[in-house]
Formats: structure tokens, sequence, C-alpha cells
């Protein structure tokens, strides 16, 4: 449940009272713990009732979490609002819109792409443009986008190009004259009740619009049940139907790309800016960040996440779920789940407090892919029944012994705890508002520390980039 400072976005009903069976979502619980899925956060949403929620701690019901490219589907909802303005229209070219992005000598299908193209991810880039068009523009990415070459016609063929959406976070700035978490703070996050949306940025400042929203799970939920109800909340029309229809219905067929899942998900076709799946929609975001609708069974579910496919939480989902619509359980199997859910953790570092034992170390970053530079020092000194690490010159992390504690040292929470096990010190830190965390291993003999991710943050590597706020990068994002 919500703490007292927070404002319930939706109400709350046991699953027997709207129709959902707790056993499924038990069932949900053991299959993804049976795949070895690791789950931040779930929320089940049946008739508009919130009719299970869980944070595996440290994560919690009051702290947003990192979406990745579910960030995707708000964007839509900008270009939504902006063409019922009538300020934006979907056969409105980019070269007319920002005309001051076009490069010299863009080629006759730059200046024919459209914002249906860039919605649909349809512009004619056979895979995802990121990383060249910041090669060609590294300033510019509106104009590195429109200099890759188009090698398929446009409106032809789906490829996940996440630039159309940053193209389509500049359309609407421009003709709204608002920046992209303005508008949606003042058009959808502040009616609904959101105070928490919180947005990574470019290094102009920009947001980034394909990636970089952090939400907590309800307004996850909150946002799919908005879509469920046609872009209504409450009595207020927040979003119009007709666009609620046209972004989450079929606008082009997908295929499976090297490298992703295998799940059938994936071969569902597109909208705009929303994934069609085998039952309903989704918005997705990388590592299992879901905003998943089921419109026919008065549906949704939001998951937040650290796995590494999609289809780990989507395929659970469709097995154990939609079996469970308008089955009731009993009120025990009701108070069981809850139960269950309230005890959701990730178990702190099992070990030994060894009070006053301290140690300081060189990091080790042979591996590759290391949160911390090779040769960074690595001091471990016991503090109030925990530690205090000092990592480089600037990072100072609390962690705690058998409980979590949490810092902030260059601007967003870090939650760690540790642990001496013989002659090694051992701590997991998380990036509290990301699906990422580090764990450190200091070995005390040999005076050396490795550090690794649990899933490498597709921004990069570095730890300090991803603890300072705001954070500002310039990312290749997959």
């Amino acid at each position: 449940m919500p703490s007292p400072s927070q404002r319930a976005l939706l109400p709350r009903s046991a699953p027997a009272a709207s129709g959902m069976s707790s056993r499924s979502i038990a069932a949900l619980l053991d299959r993804l713990d049976g795949r070895s899925v690791e789950c931040h956060s779930l929320m089940v949403v049946r008739h508009g009732h919130v009719v299970a929620e869980g944070w595996w701690a440290p994560y919690s019901a009051g702290r947003p979490h990192l979406l990745y490219s579910l960030t995707k589907s708000f964007t839509s909802v900008a270009v939504g609002l902006a063409i019922a303005d009538g300020l934006l229209a979907l056969d409105d070219r980019v070269v007319d819109v920002l005309p001051d992005h076009v490069p010299a000598g863009v080629c006759e299908q730059g200046r024919r792409i459209t914002v249906h193209h860039l919605l649909s991810m349809t512009a004619g880039h056979r895979d995802d443009s990121l990383a060249e068009a910041w090669e060609l523009e590294p300033g510019d990415l509106v104009k590195g986008f429109l200099r890759v070459p188009f090698p398929e016609p446009e409106g032809t063929r789906h490829a996940y190009d996440n630039p159309t959406t940053f193209v389509l976070a500049r359309m609407v700035e421009r003709v709204t004259g608002r920046g992209l978490p303005e508008l949606l703070d003042e058009r959808l996050f502040g009616p609904m009740g959101v105070d928490h949306a919180e947005w990574d940025r470019v290094a102009s400042g920009a947001a980034f619009g394909f990636h970089g929203l952090h939400l907590t799970t309800e307004a996850v939920a909150a946002f799919g049940e908005l879509l469920l109800r046609g872009g209504l909340w409450g009595d207020r029309r927040l979003v119009p139907r007709e666009w609620v229809e046209l972004a989450t219905r079929r606008h082009i067929a997908t295929q499976q790309v090297e490298g992703w899942s295998e799940s059938l998900d994936t071969l569902c076709g597109y909208g705009y800016q929303f994934w069609m799946s085998q039952h309903g929609y989704r918005g997705d975001g990388a590592f299992g960040q879901l905003c998943v609708v089921v419109p026919s069974h008065d549906l949704v579910v939001a998951v937040t996440a650290a796995a590494t496919e999609g289809a780990q939480i989507l395929d659970p989902i469709w097995e154990c779920l939609i079996s469970g619509v308008d089955r009731a359980d009993s009120a025990r199997d009701d108070e069981i789940l809850a139960e269950r859910l309230r005890r959701l953790s990730f178990a702190p570092v099992p070990g030994s407090a060894a009070p006053q034992r301290g140690v300081t170390a060189k990091v080790d970053a042979s591996a590759g892919a290391s949160p911390l530079p090779g040769g960074t020092t690595v001091t471990v000194d016991p503090v109030d029944g925990g530690w205090l690490l000092r990592v480089g010159p600037a990072l100072d992390v609390e962690a705690g012994h058998g409980a979590w504690r949490e810092s902030s040292p260059l601007g967003r929470p870090v939650v760690a705890a540790g642990a001496w096990q013989g002659d090694t010190f051992v701590a997991d830190l998380f990036v509290i508002t990301t699906p990422h965390r580090v764990r450190l291993v200091v070995d005390a003999g040999a005076g050396t520390a490795v550090a690794t991710w649990n899933i490498v943050p597709l921004t990069g590597p570095d730890l300090a980039v991803h603890v300072r706020s705001p954070l500002m990068t310039r990312p290749d994002v997959a």
C-alpha cells in the first residue's frame, strides 16, 4: 500500500472482489522465481482496482524507477495532445517543423519523413540508427538521424529506431512551446496526481523522449488504466479517445531482430510507440519495464525489473494471469497472497560485521564493463554498525549490515548492504531509481577490489554517471 505521505492514484480491493484469482498471481510469482527473473515491483489492476502489489526490498512503493523505452509511450501521448490541439498533424514533415535541424543536402526521403513515419518507426532504416546518428552529429541528433541513409522506402518496414522518438519530442516542443516534461506534467501527470516524474536528459538539457523517464510503479499502472479507459481519468478527459485507439492499434508488422527475445510478442506488430501483444498491447522498456494493457479482460499489469529479456516476464503473465481472470479464490487465499507480497525482498549480503575491521584496496577492472575505473582506491571503514565505502575521491556510500542503508553521494540515492565473508568484504550497491546495482568484492589479503553490474546500464558502465543528479549523458541506447 502507499505510505501515508503518498496519495493513492488507484483504489484497492482484494483479488476476489475484482474477479481475479489470487492463486494465479501467486503462480506468476512462482514462475518468475523458478526462472530466476529479477523483479523489482509488480502491480495488477482489475476493473480499475489494484488487487495485488509488491516491491522487492530495498525497492519500495514511493520510489520512482527508470522506465527505459517505456518512456516512448508517454511521448506518444504528448504527440497526441499536440495533434488534438491542432498544432501538429500525422502528415507534418520533420523538415517543415524543425527546419533549423535539417542537414545540408538532406536526401529526398529524409524530406518526406512525417510524424506518422516517426511514430510507427517506419522512416526507412533497417535497424536502430542511434549510434550512427550520434557519431555523425554529436550535438544534434535530429540532424544526425536525417543524415543516416534510408535503405528502405518510408512507411514499408518497421525497425526499432530510438531517434524517431527523440525527433518527435523535439517536434512537440517546437509546436507547443513547452518542454516535453513540462507539457506532460501540465496535461497528464498533474491531473492524474502523479507528482514524482523525473527525466534523464542529454547534454543540452533536453529530455531524451525515447528513454529516461522515472515513475513509481503505481504511476505506470495508472497510465495503463488511463489508456484502458480511453483517455479518461475519473470524469476528466486527459487524452482524446481517438488518439488512444489510434496509438494502441497495429500500424506495421514487426520482425525478429537478432539478439532480441524469440517471444511471440515481438512479432505482434507495432502501433504509435506501443507494442502489440498476444493479449492487448504494452509499453515496453529494456530489462522488463512493462505497462501491459489487456482491454478484453479489463486488466493492467505494471512491472519493473532487471530481466535479460522481456519475454521472461510476459510469457508468465500470459500463462498465469489470463487464466485467473473471472475466477475468484477464497478470502484466505487472498490473505496468503497479500502476506507474500508484503515480504518480498532481496537478501542482504550474508556474513559477519567484523567490528572495527577496515580495508583499503585498488580496483581491478580487467574483466571489462567495470562500474569503476581500474586503479580506483576503495576504502572500507566501519561506521555505526555498518560501513562507509569510500570509492575514489568523490563517491562515499553508506552500507548497512543485515539491513539496507541509504546515501546520496552525488545526488541520486544508493541503497547498500554488506558483510565480511572470511577475508573478503562483499557489498551490494543498488542504484535504487534504476534496474541496476553493483556488487563490490574486496579481497583484503590481495588488496584488490572487483566491481560488477547485475546488468550493465545501456547508458554505459560508469557508476558515477548513474548516481549523479540530474543524469545528463549522451548514450548509445539500444
